[in-house]
């Protein structure tokens, strides 16, 4: 459970430090991906965005093994 729990907290530093970066190269604007302002805060929603990154990653853990 721990162990999960770093897993998952270490991706999310990772991805929050790499945003800027990905939206560069257009991810985080992608058809799906959604921005709006909430009680003066910016709230984005990358739906598209992690299902294109999961497919990628899907597809580099297949060719690695």
């Amino acid at each position: 459970m721990i162990r999960w729990f770093l897993a998952i907290f270490v991706g999310l530093i990772v991805l929050s430090a790499a945003l800027p970066w990905l939206e560069k190269i257009g991810l985080g604007r992608l058809p799906g991906d959604i921005r709006f302002r909430l009680f003066g805060k910016n709230i984005f929603l990358p739906f598209a965005s992690t299902v294109l990154l999961s497919l990628l990653l899907f597809v580099v853990m297949r060719l690695i093994r």
